[in-house]
């Protein structure tokens, strides 16, 4: 199963909704579970070198099934798989990137954000998909 239209465009309807309200401009991309893009906003003013961010925070997550930054224990300098960021054409190792899941469990998509800083963008993730602000 995969994300449905309906559902990516009301995920990227929460997180511009929440972009609004802290006033940062987001590029907000909404991939299926193969990390094929569904849904995609452009913010006015948003950052366009944040467009190619969102979109591989967001598929980051659905092929490591987790936040986008958990990605950095791996391949950070020193870490157990170091340049892994460089692998499947590009991940992004920052907040922004969130697996979405059906009821089972399984992953049906992700959410990618960035246009803010790394902390701002997880948070406009986590809030799309109904999870507290940290």
């Amino acid at each position: 199963m995969s994300i449905k239209l309906d559902t990516a465009q009301a995920v990227i309807a929460r997180a511009r909704d929440h972009a609004v309200a802290i006033g940062v401009p987001m590029n907000i991309a909404v991939v299926d579970g193969g990390g094929h893009l569904v849904a995609f906003a452009r913010m006015d003013g948003s950052i366009l070198g944040s467009i190619e961010i969102a979109l591989a925070k967001a598929k980051t997550s659905v092929l490591f099934d987790g936040p986008s930054e958990s990605l950095w224990e791996f391949c950070k300098p020193g870490g157990p798989a170091p340049t892994t960021e460089y692998t499947n054409g590009g991940l992004i190792p920052y907040a922004g990137g969130l697996p979405v899941h059906d009821d089972n469990g399984t992953v049906i998509g992700a959410i990618g954000v960035s246009g803010g800083m790394p902390v701002q963008d997880g948070e406009v993730a986590r809030i799309a998909l109904g999870k507290e602000a940290r």
